[in-house]
């Protein structure tokens, strides 16, 4: 069995994967409150994976009522070492059609209507989130997606709106002169908790439509989304099961993400509130069991 357990947060069918073996649906609880849904256990490729449907099964949570804090951490208690998340979004750029994956490996927050953090009063913890994703990790998926058959571009920084209406065109054409790739709603607070719980993550975002911004493509409409999103799905399948494969010959080898927590809790033992301590033991329970 390979080194990794790989969890894998996306679409409520992703996980219907030739090959997926030991498969058993889990209710993990979280002192954060009700992940989006139940786990599913199983085995890929010589591979240990756990896979979250993002919105819940049959699509039932909007990205502003996910449990970002609930989902990352029951993830943690499954014993994941490792998170890849696919997600659709808009394109912000000529280059990247509808139908393009991306290995995103910067972001921009402009969320405002979620929690953001596992940490606060009683227990201050600052992460660095310079580089938010896995250069590691990142590389793997990358890979996997273009031996599926994806066209993958690798780099690009995703916008992250609140949702869940879509873009004005004037929001469009600012996040665009920042020079942002890609947009979406479900990457943030997911990518911050992920590495405040020590978890190394990686995203690859599949382009479903050009927002808002095009001239020849008009507004975006839900029913062009879901049709390109299902026909990248048989991609997104087998870039998971490739991913799973390169993972279970790939020795897991210390990433510094895995003790990202080692300087940034600032609040000394005397001055803790061990009420939030007891919610934070899957969490950071390696730096405070230490």
């Amino acid at each position: 069995m390979s080194d990794w357990t790989l969890g894998v947060i996306g679409g409520s069918g992703l996980y219907e994967i030739a090959g997926l073996t030991d498969r058993e649906w889990r209710r993990v609880d979280s002192p954060w409150g009700a992940p989006s849904d139940e786990i599913l256990f199983g085995t890929l490729n010589g591979t240990a994976v756990r896979f979250l449907p993002r919105h819940g099964r049959g699509h039932k949570v909007s990205p502003s009522h996910i449990n970002y804090r609930a989902n990352i951490d029951a993830l943690k208690r499954a014993d994941c070492t490792d998170i890849v998340s696919l997600s659709a979004v808009g394109s912000l750029k000529e280059e990247l059609p509808p139908g393009v994956f991306v290995a995103v490996d910067q972001y921009i927050d402009r969320t405002f209507a979620r929690e953001k953090s596992f940490f606060g009063d009683g227990a201050v913890a600052h992460v660095s989130m310079a580089h938010p994703v896995c250069e590691r990790l990142t590389r793997l998926a990358a890979t996997a997606a273009r031996a599926a058959g994806a066209r993958v571009t690798e780099g690009g920084t995703y916008l992250c709106m609140e949702g869940p209406q879509f873009s004005t065109k004037a929001e469009s054409e600012l996040y665009r002169s920042w020079g942002c790739s890609v947009i979406g709603m479900t990457n943030m607070p997911e990518a911050k908790l992920a590495r405040e719980a020590e978890l190394p993550y990686a995203s690859l975002a599949m382009v479903t439509d050009y927002d808002c911004w095009h001239a020849d493509h008009g507004h975006v409409e839900v029913a062009d989304i879901i049709r390109v999103m299902h026909a990248n799905a048989d991609h997104a399948k087998a870039a998971v099961a490739n991913l799973a494969l390169a993972l279970a010959s790939t020795p897991r080898t210390p990433s510094p993400i895995d003790t990202g927590l080692d300087f940034a809790l600032i609040t000394p033992p005397e001055h803790r509130d061990s009420a939030l301590l007891a919610k934070l033991d899957a969490v950071a329970g390696r730096l405070l069991k230490s």
